[in-house]
Parts: C-alpha cells; structure tokens; sequence
C-alpha cells in the first residue's frame, strides 16, 4: 500500500514533515505525500451517502451467528511456511512455489481455484513481467458474493529500512503474508459455512512491485477490477462487498477506519465495524484515520473503480511496515482469531 494524496503542495508538506520532527525518506517517498494525523476522529455521527448502502441494517442488536473455530496458532504455521519460502517478488521464479502451495491448500479443503494470468510493466524496469491473481472460490454457483482479498507478493526490498539493509531478505510476515495464512486457516470452514452467498478468496499478486518513487502500484487488484468490469455484462454473478486484509496480524493492532473505504463504502464499513463491536473484537476502533495518514492507497481501491464496495482493515502504525523487523514472531494468532470472529460474524449476515 502507499500514502495517501495530500491537498497540499509538495514544498509545504516537506516543511510540516520536518518541523514536526518526521522522519522522511526523499529518496523513496512516493509521490503522494503524507498528511499526519492525530487518529482521533470519531466518526460515529458522520453521515452516510445518500440512499440504501449494501447490507446497511443486517447488523440485529443481537448476533445469532455460529462460532467458528478458528485456529491462530495453525494460521501462525502457515504463516511461517509461507515466510520460509523467502522473499515473494513478483515475475520471479520464487512466486512459483508460494502459488502451488496454496492452490493446493485451497483446493484440498473444497474450492476452485482461478490462475489470473497478466503481464504487467513498471515503470523502472524495462521489460514485462508475468503476474498471477489467485482466486479461491466456494458456493460458486452462487450469484451473490462476496469477497475476502490480500496481496500474497512482498517488496523488492525493506524500503522503510535504513539504505544498508536493502540487500536483506526481506520476510515481509505482517505486510503480504498474514493475510493469506489467515485465508488458508480459514478455508478449513469453508466447505460447510452458513451463509447463502458465494465467497471468493482473492490473493492479488504486484501489490508491492516497487523499486523506485515513480514506479506504479497495484498492478493485481487493477486487473481483477478492470477484468470484472469488462465481463460484468455477462457474469452470472455479481460481487457485493470486498474486504482487504493489510497490516492486520500484529499483536496490539489499531484497526481504525481507513479514509478511503469510508470515502467510498461508508455502509460496508459501518456495518463490519458494528459487528466487531457486538462480538467484543477490541482491536476495531470507531475512529478515523491513523497517526502516519489520514487514508491509504490499497488494493481496495482499484475494487471499488470497478463496482464493488471494497475497505481495508489494516493498521498503517504498524512500526515494522516495509523494514527487516517485519518477521513473524510480530504475528500474532490471538488477533487473528479476533479479526476471523468479526469477519465470519459479519459473512453468516449476508443473504
């Protein structure tokens, strides 16, 4: 993910930055800059868009949802398989391994997998590389879906890190793993769910294929956006809602409310949010915004282009974001067994 844009000019932001003390990174700072912010809007009184949003009044006072057991400590080794595959970039050959395995896993426990096969071309490199979006799909005769997305590649390099550790491998536990080591553990419920949509598993692939400030992101989440949007017309299904898996995992999380899903799904967002609040998940926080930016550029975004209500649960305070120290032991299975009891909660609601 990158920062978001500011409304200011480049030369004021650079002197906010350094009068308040923040620590930027010239060489790499991409060119949306960041606004800092205090984390503390609350915004249980902001107003909705106008009109009915996706599944807006599903959250009943009282949940009669089913537990489901959802293992942290199983999805903590997956995790670490994932993360001793070493580093993830993509049109490498090391992308082949991590895509087996979790076909595979997918696969064994009842889904059916989609290969996404693109190319993409960045703007520093000088020639195209092949990228593969992996979708999961269950219930996938359903017309109704919804979707549960990571990106599952991890950057060329540690670029918040200092400039020698560059050359480091670079495990990226927390930022482009967790996330799916989180959907492999939940596939183990899936086959039998309880809820009477489809649920597609999305791992994009080019999120973090970065090597310099100019370069574009998002290369995955543009093309299943700009493919549904192409075949919509004759899909026999439609997707409802998405939701992005970023900076989750970590013990302590502050999982507030990203800008940009509430810019552009404030109902899909207020929903989750309330459910989080019934099932007693502490981590989700009704407040906008996070210390390093207001909101986040993701793959959500290029979701939400393409029709589909998307937000991010992510936490961009995260300390370890883009540095060496993003390693697994920052991982932690309790918080994701809090973020799978909001997420299935929230799924056994939609009809």
């Amino acid at each position: 993910m990158k920062r978001t844009t500011g409304l200011l000019s480049a030369g004021v932001v650079v002197l906010f930055l350094l009068s308040a003390g923040y620590l930027v990174s010239f060489w790499f700072m991409p060119s949306e800059f960041i606004i800092p912010d205090s984390g503390n809007h609350n915004i249980a009184t902001a107003a909705l868009p106008p009109g009915p949003g996706f599944a807006e009044d599903r959250v009943p006072k009282k949940l009669d949802v089913k537990p489901i057991p959802f293992d942290g400590d199983r999805a903590i080794k997956y995790l670490k398989a994932l993360c001793d595959l070493g580093p993830r970039v993509s049109g490498s050959d090391a992308m082949t391994a991590p895509q087996k395995l979790v076909t595979k896993h997918f696969e064994a426990h009842g889904a059916k997998v989609v290969r996404q096969e693109f190319a993409a071309k960045q703007r520093s490199r000088s020639r195209d590389v092949p990228m593969v979006n992996l979708v999961a799909k269950w219930n996938p005769d359903a017309k109704a879906r919804v979707i549960f997305c990571a990106h599952y590649d991890t950057r060329p390099f540690a670029s918040e890190d200092e400039a020698r550790n560059w050359a480091k491998p670079f495990a990226s536990a927390n930022d482009g793993t967790s996330g799916v080591a989180f959907l492999m553990e939940l596939a183990h419920h899936m086959t039998d769910f309880p809820t009477k949509v489809g649920v597609d598993f999305v791992l994009f692939d080019g999120e973090e294929y970065v090597f310099d400030r100019n370069d574009k992101y998002f290369f995955g989440s543009e093309h299943f956006g700009a493919e549904y949007v192409k075949h919509k017309a004759k899909l026999p299904y439609r997707y409802d809602a998405a939701i992005l898996l970023d900076l989750f995992a970590h013990a302590d999380a502050r999982l507030a409310i990203e800008g940009n899903s509430w810019e552009a799904a404030a109902p899909l967002v207020d929903q989750v949010w309330k459910v989080a609040e019934a099932v007693g998940a502490k981590s989700f926080k009704y407040e906008r915004g996070f210390r390093r930016a207001m909101a986040v550029s993701d793959d959500h975004i290029a979701l939400n282009h393409a029709g589909i209500p998307a937000i991010d649960v992510m936490d961009f305070d995260y300390p370890d974001w883009h540095k060496i120290t993003d390693t697994p032991d920052k991982c932690s299975a309790k918080q994701m067994e809090e973020v799978a009891k909001v997420l299935t909660a929230w799924l056994q609601l939609q009809k």
